[in-house]
């Protein structure tokens, strides 16, 4: 496979070679200074004005036994803003200082597919959304996108591994492969019946062979009450107006009785066509549009040199702290040992975000569960918009 392993990278070789250049030359010229640096972005993609910040505990696994490292991070999960840190590491810089490349890699890419995986939820009000997307990336990285999808608001995965990592059991419904197979879609959803254990809902794929309406009624009339739901992936060259497809198939459904099923809907779906939809839809599979996200563009520099406040242009300089009150998430970024000087009307007090996971190389404490996560998620998504 062409993939490093985890070998590979803790031994500092995906990383961009001047790094390990800048390495060889502290050493030989007896440089050894300890440095603060931070993680942040100057703005977001696509005009959001939030993210989720997700791939605190690979950078943990990363960092862990480094001797004289401390690292300070948003809780995994935790929305944030642009020009707020999110991670601040500490240390004699040759000890770390390699692993800037791998670190941002995990941190820009597992925050974009959770952030998207979030606005997705939002955008459903409610709705189940389930993670298509492993099949659009590499497989090496499949169960790190249904993890990142998870914590970010989905409430099931598709593959097998990247359940396990979720700690659910895998969802799917039926391939068009069945349904060829098989020779249509009432018996491809009468096979499955017959087959698959009776916990696991009975979804008919409707639009392989005739008109959506149709193979949802002849799904409907061959397994009854036993029905959960049909789903509808019809290719873009033949779809039309799909919320008009929707209504229409709710409709004959509903005039014949059928009013249990649900329907559920893939195949190009992102937050803009979930709102657009949820007229007619009761859930979504999400699948290019997670796996293909756009990734956070973190930059990790130095902001401190042996407890002296320093930075490049354009940075502000000094170890900081990030400040949050938790009723409205109002955000405020200081320097270390400074109070924030509140914007907001509330009574609660601020809490400090930026908590410390790891003391000499060592990890202060032991991660949360990514179902904990994700509950975490939900509960500040209900106090921002998707604008």
């Amino acid at each position: 496979m062409h993939t490093a392993t985890f070998k590979e990278i803790k031994a500092g070789k995906v990383t961009d070679v001047y790094f390990q250049r800048t390495k060889e030359i502290l050493k030989k010229k007896g440089i050894r200074r300890r440095v603060a640096v931070e993680v942040t972005t100057k703005s977001l993609p696509e005009e959001w004005s939030w993210a989720v910040f997700v791939g605190l505990e690979e950078c943990v696994e990363l960092l862990r036994g480094l001797r004289g490292v401390d690292v300070w991070a948003l809780e995994e999960g935790t929305l944030f803003f642009p020009s707020m840190p999110v991670m601040v590491i500490e240390g004699e810089y040759t000890s770390f200082g390699c692993y800037e490349t791998a670190l941002l890699g995990i941190l820009c890419q597992a925050s974009g597919v959770a952030t998207r995986a979030a606005r997705c939820k939002k955008a459903a009000a409610g709705r189940p959304i389930v993670s298509f997307g492993a099949r659009r990336m590499h497989p090496a990285i499949a169960p790190m996108i249904e993890r990142s999808a998870f914590i970010g608001g989905c409430d099931g995965v598709a593959t097998v591994k990247g359940a396990e990592m979720a700690g659910v059991a895998p969802t799917g419904t039926i391939p068009h492969a069945l349904v060829l197979l098989t020779g249509g879609a009432a018996e491809a959803v009468e096979a499955f019946d017959d087959i698959i254990d009776r916990t696991v809902k009975r979804i008919a794929l409707v639009d392989t062979f005739s008109d959506e309406k149709f193979e949802a009624l002849s799904a409907a009339a061959a397994l009854g009450r036993r029905l959960y739901g049909i789903r509808i992936d019809t290719t873009p060259s033949r779809r039309g107006n799909l919320k008009e497809i929707l209504r229409e198939v709710r409709w004959e459904l509903d005039l014949r009785g059928f009013r249990q099923v649900k329907i559920f809907v893939s195949g190009g779906i992102d937050e803009k066509r979930i709102e657009a939809l949820n007229e007619f839809s009761d859930a979504y599979g999400v699948g290019t549009a997670l796996s293909n996200a756009p990734t956070i563009d973190f930059a990790m520099d130095i902001v401190s040199i042996d407890d002296m406040p320093v930075s490049k242009k354009g940075k502000l300089s000094g170890v900081k702290e990030v400040h949050r009150c938790p009723v409205c998430l109002g955000t405020w970024v200081t320097p270390k040992g400074y109070a924030p000087k509140r914007r907001c009307n509330h009574a609660a007090p601020c809490k400090k975000l930026l908590r410390k996971s790891i003391a000499d190389g060592t990890l202060t404490k032991e991660l949360p569960h990514p179902q904990t996560i994700r509950k975490s998620v939900l509960k500040q998504l209900a106090l921002v918009s998707l604008s």
